[in-house]
Formats: structure tokens, sequence, C-alpha cells
């Protein structure tokens, strides 16, 4: 996979939101042909389809894709890739995982004229070492498959709060946000096909012969991020960090009302600054909260707290006592997820699950915010994401949330606005918008304004939709950084085997 279960893409008109799929190529020339009749031969005929990989619940303009290819194996996959490097550029891989990359394109290639590569059924643990902290995994391991392995462990996996079937590498390498903090921390080693079919090991991997400390950069330059929203290779396999499971753990639950987001925000930002607080708390707009059980028109936050049972009994109460005295809250409470009798009980108990790295086999938090399974999104529900980085300051949070209400009266679309604090002075705000799939155009008419609202502000995205794969240029660095980047694209793939327009 080149960076996670999709990819970036060129259309950007409302008008082009249509969801139509266009007819599949047939690789016509000799090379093409060559390549793909090579992959049938690695893989089996039977893991060869032709056409693309199918729907997406972001309806999102289905691309030219020939055939998809699925291999069993990182051999195999190595093998594939080295069959078209061959063809000299005349059909591209796009290569993604599970493909639950939702909102952003789930399973299309950032171009057309491509061969998608189903890295799915590579789904092995092949080695885990939990005293020492690390697991060597295969794209298509899920979180719910190694969070599973853990359970009872001194160990977790840093879970996100999407489906359980999701994939834990794919996510890491797009930058997706888990409950302790951004995954790429997680990732310390990469499993990589180059453009060329060569396959290299960056940053740690283990050694049979010996114990050596868990660190991804060794010594000279740090590779391992070369790989990290790129389409330099195809990542067969990573070593990813296990994280120690605190020993307790509680969530504050708190509500607010809109005239006090403000407030709110800053008691919350006050909160992180001086270490009351750990992992990645939370606030939820009223549209995103109702998810959770709130009231209509509150806001919602989550503060965790973990660390010893003292320690966690502590802060907690000392969050707790602050948060009465502000009188800026309707709502605290501390034993939501120990009460049987809580309003919420259910709902911030799976959150505090979660928290401790279980990510909710049943999906049961999931299926409550989207409405459906984890396997109905693509057929059955419109789904969009914005993921933009904001300042943690009080005025940028009110001023995101008045800009998703000026997209509402502009277009009819209601967003829910989550904000992941991922330290003392950042957040990161997922911004999704469900709806119905007969009104697919207004709702892409919304995500282009929250593209350029929000890039006005200085809000920029951290992640790419495939119809907005050129704001790579505009959000994505300077010119000179994004020149070099694309020297090193043009060095290791000249001909562009891997996902051209993948961020670079």
């Amino acid at each position: 996979m080149t960076t996670s279960e999709t990819s970036a893409a060129s259309q950007t008109s409302a008008e082009s939101h249509t969801g139509d799929a266009q007819t599949s190529a047939d690789p016509q020339t000799t090379g093409a042909a060559a390549a793909l009749a090579a992959a049938e031969e690695i893989v089996g005929a039977d893991r060869v389809t032709r056409g693309g990989p199918g729907d997406n619940t972001g309806l999102f303009r289905q691309r030219d894709t020939a055939a998809t290819v699925a291999p069993r194996t990182a051999e195999q996959a190595q093998r594939v890739v080295k069959a078209f490097a061959a063809a000299g550029g005349e059909v591209s891989l796009h290569a993604y995982s599970t493909g639950r990359n939702w909102g952003l394109g789930s399973r299309e290639s950032a171009t057309d004229n491509v061969v998608a590569l189903d890295l799915s059924g590579l789904d092995a643990i092949r080695d885990i070492d939990v005293a020492a902290g690390w697991a060597v995994v295969e794209p298509g391991v899920t979180q719910g498959h190694l969070a599973g392995l853990l359970a009872d462990t001194e160990r977790m996996v840093n879970v996100t709060v999407s489906t359980a079937h999701s994939s834990v590498l794919g996510n890491a390498l797009d930058r997706g946000v888990g409950l302790r903090h951004q995954r790429v921390e997680d990732l310390v080693g990469l499993e990589v096909v180059l453009p060329d079919g060569e396959l290299v090991h960056v940053g740690w991997w283990p050694e049979g012969d010996r114990k050596t400390p868990v660190y991804p950069h060794t010594l000279g330059p740090s590779l391992v991020q070369l790989f990290v929203q790129s389409n330099l290779g195809v990542v067969t396999g990573a070593t990813i960090r296990l994280l120690a499971r605190p020993e307790a753990l509680r969530v504050v639950r708190l509500n607010y009302t809109p005239e006090n987001l403000g407030p709110a925000t800053a008691l919350l930002r006050r909160w992180v600054a001086q270490g009351l607080a750990s992992g990645v708390p939370k606030f939820y707009n009223p549209t995103a909260a109702r998810g959770y059980g709130s009231a209509p028109g509150q806001f919602l936050a989550h503060v965790p707290v973990d660390g010893t049972a003292a320690s966690v009994a502590a802060l907690s109460a000392i969050i707790a006592d602050e948060a009465v005295k502000s009188g800026v809250f309707t709502e605290v409470s501390t034993t939501d997820a120990t009460d049987p009798d809580a309003p919420h009980h259910e709902v911030t108990s799976l959150v505090e699950r979660s928290y401790l790295g279980d990510p909710d086999v049943s999906d049961r938090v999931f299926e409550q915010k989207m409405g459906m399974r984890a396997d109905q999104l693509d057929t059955d529900l419109g789904f969009l994401f914005f993921l933009p980085l904001l300042p943690f300051t009080a005025e940028a949070v009110v001023t995101a949330e008045r800009l998703l209400g000026q997209v509402h009266a502009e277009t009819g679309v209601l967003a829910g606005g989550t904000g992941n604090v991922l330290g003392d002075d950042l957040v990161d705000l997922v911004v999704a918008m469900k709806f119905d799939r007969a009104d697919a155009q207004a709702a892409h008419r919304a995500l282009d304004r929250l593209y350029e609202l929000f890039a006005e502000q200085g809000f920029l995205p951290y992640r790419l939709d495939v119809d907005h794969h050129e704001w790579i240029d505009r959000v994505g660095g300077r010119p000179s950084a994004r020149a070099f980047a694309r020297r090193l694209k043009d060095s290791l793939d000249p001909t562009g085997v891997i996902a051209p327009g993948r961020y670079l």
C-alpha cells in the first residue's frame, strides 16, 4: 500500500461528484496486457478481477481501473510490482489495505489508467514481542485482530474509533489519529517494495539473534517517514509499537452549550497543558455529540485520565471539581462508565474500553454513529470527511464551528465536528458529513467550501480526499519542499509505476 487505504485524485467541481462509474479500461498496449497476464500467473486467475474496486460511500467519481489484483503474500506483491515496472508506465498500480478509508475515497485511486492492488489478503501478524512492545503486521491486519491478540496482556494497540475491521497499517500510513496519539508515531519500521520491485526494510526491524532497542530512526537519515503519505513504494509490512496498558483509566464526560464553547475550550486546554489529561481528549459539536447520547444543542467533551488507580481518582476529581466551579458545563460526570444507572453508561463504558485498547469488535458505537453496519457504508450511505488542523485556542475552535455553520447555511449540509486534541497547541478536527446519496452534489459543494473557507483561516488539511489531491500544491508546504519531494519521486519511479498523484 502506498500510504493509506485509498489515494487522492483530480476532480474538484461539484458537477464531477455524481458517483457514476466510468467504463473500466482494458489494457490495450502490449506492456500493460503482459503485466496483467503476469499478475494472473503470480497470484492465480481467481485473485484477479476485471474492473475497479466498487462503490465508495463518498460518491467520488470512480476511476478508470482495468483490474484488481489481490496477492496473498508480500512475495507475490513484490513480483506483481516487478511485472508492472516492466510495463514502462503504460499502466500504474494503486494499492490499498482493507479499503475502509471512508469519506476520503474508500478504495479509489488518484488517477485513471490503474490496476488496483488489494493488500487485504496480506493479513498475518508475522511476529510479536509483548514484553518489548512491538508487533510485525501486514496491511490486512485489522485493529480488532491485533487488539484481540493483546487482550489480558500489559500491552495494547493505539486504536481509533472507527470500525474494528479497519487496517492498522493503512490508517497509520495516512496519519490517522488513534486514542493515544497520531498513529504515525507507532510506525517504527517498514517493509517496502520500491517501484522497480526491490524489497527494502527501513527503520527498526526485529533481528532473530539479538534484542535491540525499538527505535525507528537508526543512524543516518530517518527513512520511515519517506513512505508516509507518499507513493514512493508499496508497504507490505510494518513494525508497530505496542503501548503500555494503563493500570486504570477514567473518562470525564462534560456537556456544554454553544455560548460556552470558548470558555470550555480554554479550560480543556489548561487541563491538557498542565498534564491532567491523558491520551487524546476529544470534543464534539452538537451534531457529532448526538452519536454519544448528548441532548440536542449540546457540545460534549471526553477527557481521559489514566495511570495508577490513585492518580486517576485524584486527577479526575480535580478536573470535575474545576469543571463544576467554572459554571461552564451543564453536566459533569466521572462515573458514567462505572455506574450502571448513569444515563450514558453503555456508551461511556465503550469509550473507556477504546482508550484502553479495545476497539469494540461488535462495532456498537460505530453503528450507533453511522446508523448501519460497516459493510454497508460503501453501498448504502453517503459520507464525506474533511480533516483540517487547528491551533488549540478558544478563538480557533469558535471560528471553526462558525465556518461549519456558514457551510450549512450555504449548502444545507449539516456537518459533525470532532476535535482530537493532539497536544497543548494542536487539534485535529474531523468534519464528517452524512448525506442522502441522492444529494451527493450538495454534499460535495459543501466539501469544496470547507476546503476554501478553512484554508483562508490557515486551518489546513492534513489528509486529502480523492477529489482534492491538487490541494497538495496549495497547502502542502513550501514550493521548494514540494519540488524536492517530486525529485525523489522522479528518481525512484520515473515511469510512474506506483500511484501517480498520491500526494506526490
